[in-house]
């Protein structure tokens, strides 16, 4: 690392213990690591991949077997009976828009039972102010359970406000977003399925799966949850994918999604894979191996900032369920610092400047440090933050861990010099 990069002697001391610390959690990363990739090849051998799935189709796509293929091996992956995938899907926000306007009707009630859902989502429910083609303008009622004291699900509240409300749709966001509560593992998430079915069997529970997928060794469609959704230049992209999303769940499920992803009565049959199969299945396959570079940074960057005095969650030695790293950075000016850093050790545009701009769907100006082959992609190293209160950076991604390790001793590098 010092023969490429100026790496001060206290940030290299620094280095040294993190990385001693973090290497019996980088055995742990590899077992899970090794059966999701071993799972993600047998579904690739068993469902007979071939050059003919990476034929290009245009116009209406009719018969494309690559899309139709990669569609059933995604639902083996995920243990799931059916799942659409597609390019076509701008981000996880518009993945988990279809869906949802796929499986609701005027009239029904939805009912969050992880809190306040991630930033982007909160226009889409329509839930602060009646926002123009939101859920709420089609006549959907939004309700949500708040988190207990200790940022886990309240099962004693999910239980009263299902009972109470006759939900037809409880929704899970399993990360983070921009908050300091745990990320929901695959045993949490089971844990709701059970007691949202003990009432009802007939509510669909959905799961926002984003930054989710491949961390454990089952996905939430294997534990109980009715549909899942997720973004491909998340996790399931493996770096590889330039864009699109995907949905599995039950098949009925899914269908209607696919009515809502084009138009009633036509639903999958039509969406031309214009050449995109190839990097789709390549991503697909490269998705576990990926997400695991992408969990050793994290936990790295856990123990190193640690060290350096400052609160992190998760802690290095704490259960993973998502690959997101929050740094509580105490102030404005090491919040920007550290994307400075890390954006300085990018492969892209590292030689650009990072600052603090009004993006849109956020209430305070973000900040964000992606440096990536892919706009946007955060299985990418990246870093971002809204300048609020607790001036904590959400740090995710990694297509290796051996260049991420060096982009986050920069950001350190950066922040150490903030007096």
């Amino acid at each position: 690392m010092l023969s490429f990069f100026n790496i001060s002697n206290e940030l290299s001391s620094l280095d040294e213990k993190a990385i001693s610390k973090s290497k019996p959690y980088f055995e742990q990363i590899d077992k899970v690591t090794e059966y999701n990739q071993l799972k993600v090849l047998r579904a690739f051998i068993d469902s007979r991949v071939s050059e003919s799935n990476f034929a290009p189709t245009t116009g209406y796509g009719y018969g494309d077997k690559g899309r139709d293929d990669l569609d059933a091996i995604l639902a083996k992956i995920f243990g799931a009976e059916d799942a659409l995938i597609r390019h076509t899907f701008a981000s996880g926000t518009h993945t988990l828009t279809v869906a949802l306007f796929g499986i609701l009707r005027p009239g029904d009630k939805m009912l969050c039972v992880t809190g306040r859902p991630y930033d982007t989502l909160i226009g889409v429910l329509g839930c602060d102010e009646r926002t123009d083609g939101s859920l709420a303008d089609f006549g959907v009622e939004y309700s949500e359970v708040a988190l207990d004291e200790n940022g886990r699900p309240d099962y004693t509240e999910i239980e009263k406000a299902v009972k109470e409300q006759s939900p037809q749709v409880v929704y899970i966001q399993r990360s983070r977003g921009y908050s300091l509560r745990p990320s929901l593992s695959i045993s949490e998430i089971e844990k709701i399925c059970k007691t949202v079915k003990a009432i009802s069997k007939d509510i669909i529970i959905m799961v926002d799966n984003c930054y989710g997928e491949f961390v454990e060794q089952k996905e939430p469609t294997e534990v109980g949850a009715d549909l899942m959704a997720g973004s491909l230049i998340k996790n399931p992209g493996g770096g590889i994918a330039p864009c699109g999303g995907y949905i599995a769940g039950r098949s009925d499920l899914v269908e209607k999604c696919a009515y809502r992803m084009t138009a009633p009565g036509v639903g999958r049959e039509v969406g031309a894979s214009l050449g995109h199969n190839r990097e789709l299945y390549m991503g697909i396959f490269n998705a576990p191996h990926v997400t695991g570079e992408a969990l050793k940074a994290a936990v790295y960057a856990a123990a190193l900032f640690s060290e350096m005095g400052y609160d992190v969650t998760p802690t290095m030695d704490e259960k993973r369920a998502d690959i997101i790293q929050a740094i509580l950075l105490k102030n404005s000016d090491r919040l920007i610092a550290f994307c400075k850093g890390l954006q300085s050790g990018a492969p892209v545009d590292s030689h650009l400047t990072p600052e603090p701009w009004d993006m849109p769907g956020y209430d305070d100006k973000v900040i964000m440090a992606a440096g990536a082959f892919t706009l946007g992609s955060s299985i990418e190293l990246s870093a971002d933050a809204p300048l609020r209160e607790p001036f904590a950076v959400w740090m995710q991604g990694g297509l290796n861990f051996h260049t991420a390790r060096a982009g986050i001793l920069m950001a350190a590098e950066q922040v150490l010099n903030i007096k």
